[in-house]
């Protein structure tokens, strides 16, 4: 009893003292959405710990197990969330879906009432425990996050949390919550051992890549060098695209729309400083600037994504301003770097004369800049039109 007792404490002053950090540091940095999202979840973590501990110390105070539950749910489905947002996927519904879960398992925990024990509602609260975790696991492994290293733990974090407490689920059903079994392999112990582990490196990782983004994000805000002269925000960039779509429709005109996608970033500031990953950034919007024309409405999409909207009168003459772009990029990079470069594509869409629609224009010279990023035959690629 009293090695358990030490466990469980040693696990609560991990917990604690890591989102303790990893919240603070939320606070010092110029921090991005995801990296709210994850600080949020480790507060979650933290609340479970402090609400465990107030039931293992105070026996009537059953009600801290329902609070528990639902924050364990919540803290757990809050870093999927945040890996959604990392890799700019929507949030909203998976947000609401999380808020329901912990609801449900906060509810079922009450409902049992004082007599209900250290288990009250535990499916309720077991289940999303196995399926968030599994979600996140997947998330890692798609767009940003699959290309930045640091992420491969959190695959394997998230993966033995889903593993382990969907086993719990099986042997909760199964063998019941005072089974030998259960209580060697799911018990509160082995959860406790997982719980270390698995914050540290949690911890670490998501650090490693909030680091990464935010000291690239945080210096193209703020413009190095007077680097963001020029270049809209997303919103304001999103609003010209409708209108020149609009006007050149009037006149008759072809609008072209050019993405400019860098990858590797994360990785370049992790291996090689933040200092690198911001000159490069700052680098490459001044040569985007450069190998534009005068009239040319240039603006933010992502971190790591810049879009120009230019008229042009063919696909062929689209094609090669988008090639000396990318020379002008390239060549900017090279300089800065000294050959240490980040993944570059750039993606062309044009509007036909059967019309054009400015979100179709935009989607369509976004995918063509991630495949080109990741082509091996053309760093530049025109989207094809549809039908």
């Amino acid at each position: 009893m009293i090695a358990q007792d030490a466990l469980s404490a040693v696990t609560a002053l991990v917990v604690v003292v890591s989102a303790v950090l990893f919240i603070v540091e939320t606070f010092l940095r110029r921090d991005d959405p995801a990296g709210r999202l994850w600080a949020l979840g480790f507060l979650g973590a933290m609340l479970t710990t402090l609400f465990y501990l107030v039931w293992a110390t105070e026996p009537g105070s059953w009600w801290a197990v329902a609070g528990g539950n639902g924050a364990f749910v919540v803290g757990t489905g809050l870093m999927w969330v945040g890996c959604r947002r990392y890799n700019e996927h929507t949030v909203a519904v998976p947000g609401m879906l999380v808020a329901a879960a912990s609801v449900a398992a906060t509810a079922a925990a009450l409902l049992a009432g004082p007599d209900g024990g250290d288990w009250a509602g535990a499916l309720w609260m077991f289940v999303p425990l196995a399926v968030f975790p599994a979600l996140a696991s997947a998330e890692t492994r798609r767009g940003a996050l699959r290309h930045a290293s640091p992420s491969v733990a959190l695959t394997w974090v998230f993966a033995a949390q889903a593993a382990f407490f969907t086993g719990r689920v099986i042997a909760f059903i199964v063998v019941g919550p005072d089974s030998d079994l259960f209580t060697t392999w799911f018990g509160t112990a082995s959860a406790s051992v997982l719980t270390v582990v698995l914050t540290i490196t949690g911890v670490v990782a998501t650090s490693v890549l909030r680091a990464a983004r935010t000291g690239v994000r945080g210096q193209a805000a703020r413009g190095a060098g007077g680097s963001s002269f020029g270049i809209r925000s997303r919103d304001d960039f999103d609003i010209a695209l409708r209108n020149a779509v609009r006007d050149a429709e009037r006149h008759g005109e072809q609008i072209a729309v050019f993405v400019v996608r860098l990858e590797e970033l994360d990785y370049i500031a992790t291996a090689f400083g933040i200092e690198l990953a911001d000159e490069l950034v700052a680098e490459g919007r001044d040569a985007v600037r450069r190998s534009t024309t005068a009239l040319a409405i240039i603006g933010e999409q992502d971190d790591d994504l810049l879009a120009v909207i230019m008229t042009v009168r063919s696909s062929a003459e689209a094609r090669r301003l988008g090639m000396a772009m990318y020379r002008e990029l390239f060549d900017a990079f090279n300089a800065a770097s000294g050959g240490v470069l980040p993944s570059l594509g750039v993606g062309i869409a044009v509007g036909s004369e059967r019309g054009q629609d400015a979100d179709s224009l935009l989607a369509d010279a976004r995918s063509a800049a991630a495949r080109a990023a990741s082509s091996v035959a053309s760093a530049v690629l025109v989207a094809e039109q549809s039908a």
